[in-house]
């Protein structure tokens, strides 16, 4: 290239990395392609078809914004194996390989089968524990299956999956079950990671060649402890990549534990092969705690605390707050520092000043946020593609359905929907109400393509799904 060339290129890649950031631009740029601009085409050079499809569909448009920022006029913008880059790519990897085997050949961890040493991977430290887990009758199911994988880890089920709504639990079980098998039965081999671990890890091992480190990770092990599941919905590779794993351990007699936001059948986006395995073994939801679950869930968090507080203020914060765990610890603590600001003792009318604020925001009011998060969560997407002007069909009937429900339950106005989710206008709010006021009429089944296998749903089931989600309830 001419210098003028090469000083063009130079200021692209800088405007890339502004727009993107620079961790994305690291990864998926910095050594990874090789600009070149000549006629009027700006060539992108990638080491494989991968790390080409990937930029191609989520950095197109970024492409194209610095290129037409930089460059001027209309660029043309093509995509094609660079085989420098396959070299450089091959051989860092061999040499990443090389490194990775040295580095663990003295690590002994505990003896595997046939006397061969297992690597055990390095695990985060996780606060959930057991014997701090308030039992109830809401949860009292997911607990005994809990228990079970911790005394068998072996056992009959060889996929065990607990869902709810957020903050119930679900992440404290599967670090109780991690601890506690660390504790009570050290030679067992467990990994605990969340869905985006396991997604990133994934991709990082694609695009570095170091899937056999990957698998060996997740493969050779008793349990796979795996929380917020529902975050590979919409992620084909990934899924399939966790369908081999699954069957890798459920076939050699291991466990599966997962956490999802719903039930399996419930996540848009998940292939039929992958619910079929989900479903196949033990499915247990975990129910909002009763009256006298979330006051001893309040008595015990008190206990923690070290701080003395009367019967009748914890059954008066257990009666005010129903949504979730953290809610109620949030009350508590909010409670603990007005007393210590206002050097009173805790009492139940001292209480209800403290927390008046609290309590009026805190009721059974449905936000726009946590609409965009749930309706996400269903379709398999991410809250952000609700504010984006994509209309492809996932997107766009998950934007009108979570309009919908906006509308539905919550007092906001058309033109308040819309600047909350995405400055969309107000046209844009009152069309998707009534797209789905007319499916719903029809009762119509729809259904989003972008993963073959997934079956049309009626509408009306989409929309339960989530006002049960959701905790909420049709006005009057």
């Amino acid at each position: 290239m001419t210098t003028l060339a090469i000083d063009l290129v130079d200021r692209l890649r800088d405007r890339i990395e502004e727009l993107l950031g620079a961790q994305r631009f690291k990864i998926w740029f910095k050594n990874c392609t090789q600009l070149s601009i000549a006629d009027g085409i700006l060539k992108v050079g990638v080491p494989n078809l991968f790390i080409s499809g990937w930029i191609e569909d989520h950095y197109d448009d970024v492409i194209r914004q610095a290129a037409q920022e930089i460059v001027g006029g209309d660029v043309k913008v093509t995509y094609c194996v660079d085989p420098v880059l396959f070299r450089k790519m091959r051989k860092s990897t061999l040499n990443s390989q090389a490194a990775f085997i040295e580095k663990h050949a003295e690590r002994s961890g505990r003896d595997g089968e046939n006397g061969k040493p297992v690597v055990l991977p390095p695990q985060r430290t996780l606060r959930g524990r057991m014997e701090d887990f308030v039992v109830g009758s809401n949860n009292r199911l997911a607990y005994s299956v809990a228990q079970s994988v911790i005394e068998h880890p072996n056992g009959d089920s060889s996929v065990v999956c607990i869902y709810s709504a957020c903050g119930l639990g679900k992440t404290h079980l599967l670090q109780g079950i991690a601890n506690a098998l660390s504790e009570r039965k050290p030679r067992t081999r467990w990994v605990y990671a969340s869905g985006e671990d396991f997604t990133n890890q994934f991709l990082y091992a694609l695009r570095e060649h170091k899937l056999d480190a990957f698998r060996h990770r997740y493969r050779d092990i008793d349990v796979l402890l795996l929380d917020d599941m529902q975050f590979i919905a919409n992620k084909r590779a990934t899924q399939e990549e966790f369908l081999h794993t699954f069957n890798a351990i459920s076939g050699a007699g291991k466990r599966v534990v997962l956490a999802t936001d719903a039930h399996p059948k419930m996540i848009g986006e998940l292939s039929d092969s992958l619910v079929n395995r989900l479903v196949s073994g033990m499915v247990v939801k975990i129910e909002r705690p009763d009256v006298e679950t979330r006051k001893e869930i309040l008595r015990r968090r008190a206990h923690a605390l070290q701080q003395n507080i009367p019967d009748s203020v914890l059954h008066y914060i257990a009666e005010k707050i129903q949504a979730n765990v953290r809610e109620l610890e949030g009350c508590l603590v909010k409670l603990l520092a007005f007393a210590s600001l206002t050097r009173e003792p805790i009492s139940l009318d001292m209480a209800r000043r403290a927390l008046e604020d609290h309590l009026t925001q805190t009721r059974k009011l449905l936000t726009v946020a946590e609409i965009e998060q749930s309706v996400a969560t269903y379709f398999g997407i991410l809250t952000a593609d609700l504010h984006t002007s994509r209309k492809s069909r996932t997107i766009a009937l998950a934007r009108n359905v979570a309009m919908f429900i906006a509308r539905k339950h919550t007092d906001l106005s058309f033109p308040e929907i819309g600047r909350m989710m995405g400055n969309k206008n107000h046209t844009t709010v009152l069309l998707a109400c009534r797209r789905i006021t007319q499916l719903l009429a029809t009762d119509s089944e729809v259904n989003w393509p972008s993963i073959s296998g997934i079956q049309a749903r009626p509408i009306a089931q989409i929309i339960s799904a989530q006002e049960e989600q959701l905790g909420c309830q049709a006005p009057a």
